[in-house]
């Protein structure tokens, strides 16, 4: 006779027990990465959209009026002759945030103001919430 062989309960649970603890530790850094990319892919976003502007600068010799927003960047406004686009390869793009990108004409430090909202959409914040590319160092503290 062979008596059947195989895991008891509480073995399980020891195995569950270890399962939950590696990754209570694993993940707080796995997500915390994940803000710190998100604020790398806005700024990276933000200089792709800044060359655009100065390459629609270049033709048509001034930025996208405030109206004219930075969808003219991929599709040609009415009364621009020299406008020599699309000036991206792609569709506009949101923040990582889902959130779009803000341009102001005139702007409060230059000829125009290009910036996220950060995470948490609204002006101002720290970390991860801080709004990017008026200026401003974003500082995480992980």
């Amino acid at each position: 006779m062979c008596k059947a062989k195989g895991f008891t309960l509480l073995e399980l649970l020891v195995v569950i027990v270890i399962i939950g603890l590696l990754a209570g530790y694993v993940a707080p850094r796995y997500f915390g990465q994940v803000g710190k990319s998100e604020v790398q892919v806005a700024r990276a976003q933000l200089d792709s959209l800044e060359k655009a502007l100065d390459q629609f600068r270049l033709d048509n010799r001034h930025y996208p009026t405030a109206e004219q927003g930075l969808d003219a960047l991929v599709n040609k406004p009415a009364g621009e002759a020299a406008w020599a686009g699309p000036y991206l390869k792609k569709a506009l793009p949101n923040d990582p945030w889902g959130h779009a990108y803000l341009y102001r004409v005139p702007g409060s430090r230059s000829e125009y103001d290009l910036y996220s909202l950060g995470r948490d959409g609204k002006p101002g914040g720290s970390g991860e919430d801080a709004d990017i590319g008026l200026d401003q160092q974003v500082t995480l503290n992980r």
